[in-house]
């Protein structure tokens, strides 16, 4: 059996690539939308791709499933069990006309791809429809599973967050019932799977589809009994849905765009963008006018000045996540990067849904630029005096719960990630100041706010910077 997982780590997403090397088949669990490298990795290795499966629905990118299958024939295996509203409504819409080939699964359907088996377990609570894997690789003469591909149901120290419907998708009331679900679900994986057998999660830390996620690319199913705390809480179900709810981070709001989108079908990609290069300044300021820029530029250089409503999207491990939740996919997109990034930044957009990245140039273009603005940075003690003197509004952009282990008095608390939906909340007759932890996640802020007209300062080193000059902490 081959075995390969692909993982993006701009969004600690994981995919499977599993074949059968006696007949050559082999099958994509969880891809993202640029397909191409699923297939080529298949085609170097001596396989082809006759299958691709889904975990679930997914919230955090644009599932690959459909264009593989488009790009591939192969057969697409996704759950049955999600009722109407969680169905994956796109298996009828080929580009050619009529249905994929599928098959939509039930708890404990059986599908083969080569000599390996692999058995659907209904694994509800993540999502409604959600699905593990568990795999047996009949073609190495085994007739007991080796491991289990289980989504977004266990991670390595974690499990799948079950709130995700109520606070990105907006379904009120679902997150304690998805609670409920995923403890009986927890119960199961506990009494019913085997020690020895190995867990291939689909995501890793740094993903926002969990609280706790370890950075280990994978476990087993004895490990994760003893040492995942979430596994451990299952003890009682009471008890067990009160841990698992309890301070869940704030989802990034392009989550609600992307469930919808992976449930209703994302757009066929095709060929990857493929943006033209502008490389005279006079071309640029043109350009800049008329698109949306994202300036990929490290903080420094995008503070001293750019292009004027450019979103600050530095190439770092939140470059999806921020243009995700700030650029808009209905506009062109115009990149500022270096060359050798130009492929990267392009696959990161696409798995989010921007999809129009028509231009692209250089960070030398941008330096020869007329009319290039700067962003507004500050300290602490300039802040202290603005708060003393009542002429600012602070706006913390950290994590809920960070929020509430410390903050600045008179602070209001939004998530970076959530800012874009939050924007009517904010003052315009007066000046803001941002600051996150340690000055990174309020920088994205500071450039969307810039962009949106307001009158926005940086607070450099955030928080952090706060508490070693002594600042006074509200708790």
């Amino acid at each position: 059996m081959f075995f390969r997982q692909i993982y993006d780590t701009r969004l600690a997403q994981a995919a499977y690539l599993i074949g059968c090397q006696r007949t050559g088949e082999a099958i994509v669990i969880d891809p993202e939308r640029d397909v191409d490298r699923y297939i080529d990795l298949a085609r170097v290795n001596g396989l082809r791709v006759v299958a691709v499966a889904e975990t679930h629905v997914h919230a955090d990118f644009l599932s690959g499933a459909r264009e593989l299958a488009e790009r591939t024939g192969a057969t697409v295996y996704v759950s049955g069990m999600g009722g109407p509203d969680w169905s994956s409504r796109w298996l009828q819409s080929k580009a050619s006309g009529g249905a994929y080939a599928h098959q939509l699964l039930q708890e404990g359907a059986t599908f083969r791809v080569g000599q390996i088996d692999f058995v659907a377990m209904h694994t509800p609570g993540h999502t409604p429809e959600h699905v593990s894997y568990i795999v047996v690789d009949r073609g190495g003469g085994a007739n007991e599973a080796m491991g289990i591909v289980t989504g977004d149901f266990v991670f390595v120290g974690d499990l799948g967050r079950p709130d995700l419907l109520e606070s990105a998708a907006g379904i009120g009331g679902s997150a304690r019932i998805a609670a409920h679900q995923l403890w009986q679900s927890a119960t199961r994986f506990i009494s019913d799977l085997p020690d020895w057998m190995q867990v291939w999660p689909a995501h890793g830390a740094g993903s926002a589809c969990g609280k706790a996620l370890g950075a280990v690319p994978q476990s087993t199913v004895g490990y994760e009994k003893r040492f995942n705390p979430a596994l451990r809480a299952a003890v009682s179900e009471h008890g067990f849905v009160d841990f698992i709810l309890d301070g869940q981070p704030e989802p990034p709001t392009y989550f609600a765009r992307m469930k919808y989108a992976n449930r209703d079908g994302p757009a066929l990609l095709g060929a990857l963008p493929t943006p033209r290069p502008i490389e005279t300044s006079g071309d640029l300021a043109a350009a800049a006018r008329t698109m949306q820029v994202l300036d990929a530029r490290p903080w420094p250089e995008f503070r001293a000045g750019h292009l004027p409503g450019s979103l600050f999207t530095p190439l770092d491990a939140n470059f999806a996540t921020i243009a995700g939740s700030y650029a808009d996919p209905g506009r062109d997109v115009l990149l500022v990067c270096n060359g050798a990034q130009l492929d990267e930044c392009v696959r990161c957009l696409v798995r989010v849904g921007i999809d129009r990245v028509v231009a692209w140039t250089t960070p030398a273009v941008v330096g020869k630029t007329s009319g290039l603005v700067p962003s507004g940075e500050t300290d602490v003690a300039t802040v202290r005096r603005m708060i003393d003197a009542d002429s600012i509004f602070v706006l913390d952009v950290r994590r809920s719960g960070e929020f509430a282990e410390g903050h600045i008095d008179g602070a209001v608390n939004i998530a970076h990630t959530r800012l874009a939906d939050r924007l009517a909340d904010l003052p315009r007759n007066q000046p803001i100041v941002c600051h996150c932890k340690a000055g990174g996640r309020s920088a994205y802020a500071t450039a969307l706010l810039q962009r949106e007209g307001f009158n926005v300062i940086n607070l450099a080193g955030g928080f952090d910077a706060w508490l070693k000059d002594g600042a006074p902490v509200l708790t």
